[in-house]
């Protein structure tokens, strides 16, 4: 575990360096090192997320005092979001610490983003415990917020989907139509590929564990084509 590293990209030094192993341990890593003497950070999770989305909350509050309750929400939606989370993580490389089984470190994709994002709420938690709620809002206002600039001018705070149909029926008045192109895997881990098309042209195609995961990546794909 690259801890003082990690702790470098993040401008904190804990002083309980036990919050810090737990939010970096997965739960597959504890199936594989029983020894290992943390827990897994599934509840640093819990915490972290109701302490970013607080802290994001209160700070978009503060910042647009005209803004409608709809559009901040739709402003923290896009901040806090599976997405945006990792990479946050990619910006600090939490990655390089993160402790996984030897499978799940193979995986990649959507499910490794879940994972990282997933890291990034735990060590929030963490930071929460081990420095209250200024260090934690002062590491969410560094790698959280610093994103805000272009979540407001790409538009990001939009649905994926609503956003292209906005945009094909502006250009063209055509109503994108989504559909399933192919199912892989067992039940518990499909894997679902939809194209998006005009009339009946194939714009672009997007995976997810679900259809409607594999729908907004498909939209966010033709976003970039068109």
């Amino acid at each position: 575990m690259e801890l003082e590293k990690l702790e470098k990209s993040i401008f904190y030094s804990f002083k309980n360096q036990e919050f810090l192993k737990e939010a970096l341990t997965h739960r597959s890593y504890l199936n594989e090192n029983p020894s290992w003497k943390v827990s897994h950070n599934e509840r640093l999770e819990f915490l972290g997320d109701a302490v970013l989305e607080l802290v994001v909350t209160e700070i978009l509050f503060k910042k647009y005092p005209n803004s409608a309750e709809g559009q901040l929400t739709s402003f923290r939606a896009a901040l806090v979001n599976y997405q945006m989370l990792a990479e946050v993580s990619k910006v600090i490389e939490l990655e390089n610490s993160l402790l996984l089984s030897k499978g799940e470190a193979k995986d990649m994709g959507r499910a490794r983003d879940v994972i990282l994002a997933n890291a990034i709420e735990a060590l929030i938690g963490a930071i929460y415990l081990d420095g209250g709620y200024d260090g934690a809002k002062s590491f969410i206002e560094k790698f959280v917020m610093a994103k805000l600039e272009e979540v407001v001018e790409k538009g990001l705070y939009k649905d994926a989907k609503s956003l292209l149909q906005e945009k094909t029926q502006a250009s063209q008045k055509i109503t994108p139509i989504y559909k399933v192109i192919s199912e892989e895997g067992p039940d518990h881990k499909k894997v679902f590929t939809v194209g998006v098309y005009l009339s009946d042209k194939l714009i672009a195609s997007g995976q997810g564990m679900s259809k409607q995961d594999a729908e907004v990546e498909a939209a966010k794909k033709a976003l970039q084509e068109i």
